[in-house]
């Protein structure tokens, strides 16, 4: 419920039933899923759905435990222990080109590697009229993850999936710590700390492919 009474469908929940639903329709019932971010706990919430089609995982960056939410998101537990105009204000005043533009260059070595057209594209969409309600209706949603690290941390015990854990070393956001953790429930997952941050993919694509196509060479059922 927003502050101003109105509900809104900005939910992982949403994204998981729709994309439940578009899988069924499409035929698509065994899957190696790669997670990232906010997807992560998109795809785990499928996994608790429909452990049976889950055939591997592969995870960038994308955070499932307690370890993994650190500085980074101080605001945001305001937020969630208190969902009032002046804690999304105070976020809103964070959302600046600068901040769009830090979420790709911090921890990178190289900044030259990653296209400018990133943080560019990313901004304008995030410009567009009407949505920075939705951002932080989904960043308030957020909290509803945490809540499930439980269940996905049962999930990984129960069912250990194939898992490649491929991480920007040097991400802010979601802090390697918890990648580590992911060893915890599930020991056999292969854990690559890329010396990288966040969007670990765009400027180490080089040493992150050839790991996820031999990960995939390995694990993908046979036809």
């Amino acid at each position: 419920m927003q502050p101003d009474g109105q509900h809104r469908n900005y939910t992982t929940l949403t994204d998981v039933t729709v994309t439940d639903a578009l899988l069924g329709q499409i035929g698509v019932d065994r899957y190696t899923m790669y997670i990232q971010d906010y997807g992560a706990p998109v795809g785990l919430r499928l996994a608790l759905r429909h452990p049976e089609r889950v055939t591997g995982l592969i995870v960038q960056n994308g955070n499932a435990y307690e370890e993994g939410i650190q500085g980074f998101w101080t605001a945001a537990k305001a937020l969630w222990a208190d969902n009032s105009a002046a804690n999304r204000a105070a976020i809103v005043k964070r959302r600046t080109p600068e901040a769009t533009k830090r979420q790709y260059l911090d921890g990178v070595k190289d900044p030259t590697r990653i296209d400018p057209d990133n943080w560019v594209h990313d901004q304008a969409l995030l410009d567009r009229p009407g949505n920075s309600e939705i951002q932080l209706d989904l960043l308030y949603d957020y909290r509803t993850n945490i809540a499930l690290y439980p269940r996905f941390q049962s999930y990984l015990r129960e069912h250990k999936p194939p898992t490649l854990i491929v991480w920007g070393a040097n991400d802010k956001i979601f802090p390697a710590d918890g990648a580590r953790a992911f060893l915890r429930d599930n020991p056999a997952a292969e854990l690559h700390l890329i010396d990288s941050g966040h969007f670990a993919l765009e400027d180490r694509a080089d040493e992150m492919v050839p790991l996820i196509r031999d990960f995939l060479a390995r694990t993908l059922p046979s036809r």
